[in-house]
């Protein structure tokens, strides 16, 4: 079973580590706060361990995290325009807490979106892997959002090597949901060095243009010729 520690302290609440780890010696590290990966270190080709993420190592750090490092981002991960939905003929108003090229949306769930609060950590395995339950009931109306939605997010690492993040949510209402995962990974082999020069292959053919407020046109566009 993992290892379960106590990370910090948060309004007098403690707030967890949990740590998994598997025959390879392969260690990750998730905390109640903000259900965020801390830590993923794997042994490199010396069998020497090495970081693979992007992040803090204290719990004082993560509540300064403007970057969203390791987070478990929502209730609604990526932008919404002018901070405004209309569902079910009702129209919504959430926060704007974000402004690409100076055009107020809405972000990552808000002011205080899931990357910032306190989920209930449980430790659990399964055919060999540990793993991680993480539960959090985001109330009607937080953060402008409609429903009570209760969510469950579990961490697994396999003894394939594998870091599984699993989501699962049920709400009372009809609410927006696009809840994600928000790592960044140094997989330069070099923990010292910067990402800036990693690079993403997709392989599409097509894709989304955005104004200059980071919101999609509408438009379908052809990757072909660009």
């Amino acid at each position: 079973m993992p290892k379960q520690e106590v990370y910090g302290k948060i309004n007098d609440r403690e707030v967890k580590i949990f740590t998994l780890s598997n025959c390879h010696g392969t260690v990750a590290k998730i905390t109640e706060y903000g259900a965020i990966l801390v830590s993923l270190m794997t042994p490199d080709r010396d069998d020497i361990l090495e970081e693979l993420t992007l992040g803090y190592d204290t719990l004082d750090g993560w509540l300064t995290n403007t970057s969203y490092f390791g987070s478990t981002v929502g209730r609604y991960g990526n932008r919404i325009a002018n901070g405004k939905f209309s569902l079910d003929g009702t129209e919504y108003q959430l926060a704007k807490n974000n402004e690409p090229g100076g055009i107020p949306c809405h972000l990552h769930g808000g002011k205080v979106g899931f990357d910032k609060v306190l989920w209930t950590g449980k430790a659990t395995s399964k055919d060999g892997a540990q793993g991680i339950v993480l539960s959090y009931t985001s109330k009607d109306g937080e953060e402008g959002y409609p429903g009570n939605l209760n969510v469950k997010v579990t961490y697994w690492l396999t003894e394939k090597n594998e870091l599984i993040w699993e989501v699962e949510a049920t709400t009372d209402k009809a609410t927006p949901v696009n809840i994600v995962q928000h790592s960044y990974w140094n997989l330069s082999g070099n923990p010292t060095k910067t990402i800036n020069d990693h690079q993403l292959k997709l392989e599409a053919d097509h894709y989304l243009p955005t104004n200059t407020g980071l919101i999609p046109t509408g438009e379908l566009a052809p990757v072909s010729g660009t």
